[in-house]
């Protein structure tokens, strides 16, 4: 690593641990289902926290364009792991929602990916694993 600053020591331990998280995201998703890529894992995560969601919505918290969003959600849908729904409030649109099938395997995947991260973090003191998780929050706010 070069660079003495701790900026520096920052930027360096990111950019290895964005590297990491990409080549793990991408074996959560093949946990969730074999066919499933990474970028539709993404956008699965998302449709699982908030419950229903138009596209365009997706599309706008990810910062990618409708027609790519729209793909992922094709993928999705054809692997039976979201569907959608008809908006209440406006019935010439439709809302991404999670299946059965999709809810379950997600969780299952969850269950793995906390298992990975116990393990990672297995011998560290309860106290320093809090402090990192506290400082990743404080780090992943200061982007929204």
């Amino acid at each position: 690593m070069t660079g003495t600053r701790p900026h520096d020591l920052v930027e360096h331990e990111m950019a290895v641990l964005f590297r990491r998280a990409r080549a793990f995201s991408g074996e959560i998703a093949k946990e969730v289902h074999p066919g499933l890529e990474p970028a539709a894992y993404a956008l699965l995560l998302r449709v699982d926290e908030v419950g229903e969601v138009r596209l365009t919505d997706l599309a706008s918290y990810y910062g990618i364009g409708k027609p790519t969003a729209s793909r992922q959600i094709g993928l999705l849908t054809s692997l039976g792991l979201v569907q959608r729904v008809e908006d209440s409030s406006d019935r010439r649109s439709a809302k991404l929602s999670m299946t059965e099938d999709g809810t379950a395997r997600l969780a299952r995947a969850r269950a793995a990916r906390r298992a990975r991260f116990a393990s990672l973090l297995e011998g560290w003191v309860d106290a320093d694993t809090r402090r990192f998780g506290e400082l990743l929050g404080q780090f992943n706010r200061m982007q929204d």
